[in-house]
């Protein structure tokens, strides 16, 4: 299958780029700097796009048969300390993530050959904060800024439904890449020895393997009785502090040494919060379409990412 892939450099994309060409299909990239991105393996092809438009790049729709729609702002920015929701930057997130999506329907809807599924890439953040209770796919949205962004992320391209597609709406948790992301920002105080439970330790973190998120979209590429929404969670999620206990124990570090949560928010901000708040939440779809994670527990996936 040729599959067109919008947020195709960031991690996720890169991990799924890979994953699409070990099983034989032909990943296709759009990105706003495509030259920056020359370590794509051969045979990839990139194109620009604004992230906006049609312009440039809505023939390709014609040429393939599925759309993995990716693009979005990164909430905690790319830098090691997350960066403040200032109002204009939570206003570039959202942006960032309705624009995108509006481009795709609009061509989709101007093909002729249309592809055949449309995966839109969404967060566990949908949820809000529910304290211990396990979350499925049958859970309400939440109201805060993360759950009221993700709802209109995932209503963006809803209209393509209209017009014979599948749509499946993925809601992922913490991806773990040892390079980017929220473990990378992790891992240098446990390689100092100062390693440890943020704010009350007791809240929620519901991880998966960049492995895992790769392979389970390519399921639900591949699944035709795959529509709705699935979480892209591993099936065993942690409390923060038995999450930074696993990683402790993985990388023979202690993890005593607590980062107060009312530090973060004076550091921080409103961001805070994506860290000192979380959701407990359990991948019920893919386990009943029969997905295998590769690495179902904390301490196998750390022992991969950190080999």
């Amino acid at each position: 299958m040729r599959v067109l892939i919008t947020g195709g450099t960031g991690l996720i994309g890169r991990e799924l780029v890979q994953e699409l060409i070990e099983n034989s299909h032909q990943p296709i990239v759009l990105s706003r700097s495509p030259k920056l991105h020359p370590d794509f393996p051969d045979g990839v092809r990139v194109h620009p796009w604004d992230a906006r438009t049609t312009e440039g790049w809505g023939h390709l729709i014609e040429e393939v048969d599925a759309v993995v729609n990716l693009a979005g702002e990164n909430l905690a920015g790319t830098n090691f300390f997350p960066s403040r929701w200032t109002a204009e930057r939570k206003q570039r997130i959202l942006d960032s993530r309705l624009y995108a999506g509006q481009a795709l329907v609009k061509a989709i809807e101007a093909a002729e050959h249309k592809p055949k599924v449309l995966i839109q890439s969404s967060a566990i953040g949908y949820y809000g904060s529910q304290g211990d209770q396990q979350i499925t796919e049958a859970e309400g949205a939440g109201d805060d800024f993360v759950a009221v962004t993700s709802v209109r992320w995932e209503a963006s391209t809803a209209p393509v439904e209209a017009f014979g597609v599948r749509r499946v709406v993925i809601r992922t948790g913490i991806a773990l890449n040892a390079e980017e992301g929220a473990l990378w920002r992790i891992l240098l105080p446990y390689r100092l020895f100062v390693g440890g439970p943020f704010g009350s330790g007791r809240q929620w973190y519901s991880w998966i393997h960049e492995a895992d998120v790769a392979g389970a979209i390519r399921a639900l590429i591949e699944n035709d009785q795959a529509k709705g929404a699935y979480n892209l969670t591993a099936p065993k999620p942690l409390t923060n502090r038995d999450f930074g206990k696993a990683l402790g124990r993985v990388m023979r570090r202690p993890s005593l040494v607590l980062l107060p949560g009312f530090v973060m928010r004076a550091l921080f901000g409103e961001v805070a919060t994506v860290v000192l708040e979380g959701q407990r939440v359990l991948p019920k779809g893919l386990e009943d379409l029969g997905y295998e994670f590769r690495f179902p527990t904390a301490e196998a996936a750390f022992k991969d990412l950190l080999a």
